[in-house]
């Protein structure tokens, strides 16, 4: 467990939950970072943390949401809360030792298909945001909550943004730990672009073979299931967007300036998201097109050799016949029993061949199509 202190221009942690929050004029709030097994054994005292600072705690079906790994994402709120689950590209499968909750287990996970692959794998992340608290809870070995750590330390070292380079709400907080969830989306589609352009590449080669077969349809299926990740995703997000418009409009100039920058920064996020929907969709049909393509040009090479093989048995008909008529057991047949017969017959039946072939030529039976 990480507990964070932020305040204007400060940010400072510890590992016990905290007793207090920070008074109301100095701006601060807190954020209490869990590993989900961690929660799932301390989640009496967290119940009793949040009753004591907040005044409220988590239902009985919330709790129930963020102990669960297959969730999918969506957004819910209470009178106290606003509670959001967001999937991040992540395994999350592996599982903690029950005397230390909270380190994951060094168990490899395998996965087979092409690396890019193996990280189509999400898990949920929870966050609880209260007024002056954002509770999240995420998967024991979860890489967002560590590096958005170290991005606030680094943003209250810089003096040069001032406090404005750190987040001044829980939901501000919230947003820019989801926004970077989306930018690893964001990543994962150059990479699926590239694996995807060099299966087409091979698919549409006349001198290889392509027997990926498996993995090309593991990226058919891996694409389908990212699409609906991002679809849920986009939907908790327009329903986090209609819930801020119903929040009262504050009195102060403050007050509104931070509500518009929250409305501002979760739109951001919806693009976000709108932009990894639309360009997984391309290359489902980008993939789709590539595997029809595929195989018309499997029919049309295997058309042109069919092609081939009807001409040259048609140029070959006609001297089997010559040679069928000369082989006939009769005594008396023309050039039969002349000297120079062999060559009349040689003489036909080359100029036979040599007709039907200029023939077919002509006609673009025997030439290849230009490319």
């Amino acid at each position: 467990m990480r507990v964070f202190h932020i305040g204007p221009g400060s940010v400072s942690e510890s590992d016990q939950l905290p007793s207090a929050l920070p008074e109301a004029n100095q701006g601060g709030f807190v954020w209490v970072a869990c590993a989900r097994r961690e929660f799932e054994v301390m989640q009496a005292q967290v119940q009793a943390m949040l009753q004591s600072l907040c005044g409220a705690q988590l239902v009985d079906l919330h709790l129930s949401d963020l102990l669960n790994k297959q969730l999918p994402s969506h957004y819910d709120y209470t009178s106290q809360y606003d509670l959001l689950v967001f999937r991040r590209l992540a395994a999350g499968t592996r599982e903690t030792d029950m005397e230390h909750p909270g380190e994951p287990l060094h168990a490899p996970v395998r996965h087979s298909g092409p690396p890019v692959l193996r990280r189509i794998d999400t898990s949920p992340v929870g966050f609880a945001v209260f007024d002056r608290l954002l509770l999240t809870v995420h998967p024991a070995d979860c890489a967002v909550r560590d590096s958005y750590a170290a991005r606030l330390y680094m943003a209250a070292a810089d003096t040069r943004g001032g406090s404005a380079r750190l987040p001044s709400s829980p939901p501000d907080l919230m947003l820019r730990i989801v926004n970077q969830m989306v930018d690893g989306y964001l990543d994962l589609r150059r990479e699926l672009t590239r694996q995807l352009d060099h299966w087409q590449a091979e698919l549409l080669s006349p001198r290889t073979r392509f027997n990926n077969w498996s993995a090309l349809l593991d990226a058919r299926l891996s694409l389908h299931h990212l699409d609906e990740i991002c679809e849920d995703q986009r939907a908790a997000m327009q329903d986090w967007i209609a819930a801020i418009t119903t929040w009262a409009m504050p009195t102060d100039a403050g007050g509104r300036q931070e509500r518009e920058l929250l409305l501002v920064r979760s739109r951001d996020v919806l693009e976000h998201i709108e932009r990894v929907v639309h360009h997984v969709r391309r290359l489902e049909q980008s993939a789709e097109t590539a595997v029809q393509m595929h195989f018309n040009v499997q029919s049309n090479r295997t058309n042109d050799i069919m092609r081939t093989l009807t001409a040259l048995t048609a140029i070959f008909l006609p001297l089997n016949l010559i040679t069928g008529f000369f082989g006939m057991n009769f005594d008396f047949l023309p050039l039969i029993h002349n000297t120079g017969g062999i060559w009349w017959a040689a003489a036909i039946m080359g100029l036979a061949a040599i007709g039907l072939a200029l023939f077919f030529w002509r006609n673009r039976y025997l030439d290849r199509e230009r490319r």
